[in-house]
């Protein structure tokens, strides 16, 4: 089945065709980058020419950075706060004629990486993080999702985990992968004690550069990188689209 695929970010918006029965894109991928916050008008515009691009007139997957309660953004940590409580199924499915179901980038990204990727072959419970502008993470038991688990918004010292631990917070406070590495590792060792997964997988583009990090981390879990990397959330969300009827 091919399906759209569209996942929102926090620097741009990428999407691609999909055959949900093997994971793969049938084309390349096509990103808009969005430098500045982009409004609900102006991220649904963005829609439009993602589907345009593709001459798309079929369902959409479409996975956004936020708690998602049905066809509504509940919260919206990393991109404009209009977007709270924002009827995305419906605005999107107008603009675009198409069909449009909505989900969480992360528990998107994370349903990829259940079926096709790096959890494919494990059961249990498996935890999946997300590090790009914030972070996402998505939590499975034997397959089947825990929604908006949104444990980026984890405390550490009076402030969400993502505004220390997050990619971007590497970069902002400038820290060497040794130090970054073993910050993540206390923040993994944390969400270990309360969830106890059996697998975790780290995933967003950082997840391609993981040999230089890992090994500052000491989980008691196993600890794999993503095998789609920055594809997952695309996977994901036509994944998603595909099951909703």
């Amino acid at each position: 089945m091919k399906i759209l695929g569209i996942d929102i970010g926090g620097s741009g918006v990428k999407g691609a065709l999909v055959d949900t029965r093997t994971g793969k894109l049938l084309q390349e991928r096509f990103r808009v980058d969005t430098p500045d916050l982009l409004t609900p008008a102006a991220m649904t515009k963005t829609i439009k020419s993602i589907a345009a691009h593709f001459k798309w007139h079929g369902p959409i997957g479409v996975g956004f950075p936020g708690v998602i309660h049905g066809s509504r953004i509940l919260t919206s940590a990393n991109l404009h706060k209009s977007f709270c409580n924002f009827n995305a199924v419906k605005i999107f499915s107008k603009a675009t004629g198409c069909r449009v179901a909505l989900i969480n980038d992360a528990d998107a990204a994370g349903l990829a990486e259940i079926r096709f990727g790096a959890g494919r072959k494990t059961r249990g419970t498996i935890l999946l993080l997300t590090l790009g502008t914030g972070i996402g993470s998505a939590l499975f038991h034997d397959g089947r999702l825990f929604p908006n688990s949104e444990l980026g918004h984890f405390p550490i010292r009076g402030k969400s985990a993502e505004y220390f631990i997050s990619s971007n917070a590497r970069k902002r406070r400038e820290l060497s992968w040794g130090i970054w590495g073993a910050e993540l590792g206390k923040y993994i060792s944390s969400l270990e004690d309360i969830l106890w997964p059996e697998l975790i997988i780290i995933g967003g583009g950082v997840s391609s550069k993981h040999e230089k990090y890992f090994k500052y981390i000491k989980p008691r879990a196993m600890l794999v990188p993503a095998e789609f990397f920055n594809q997952a959330g695309i996977v994901g969300a036509a994944l998603w689209a595909a099951e909703q009827k």
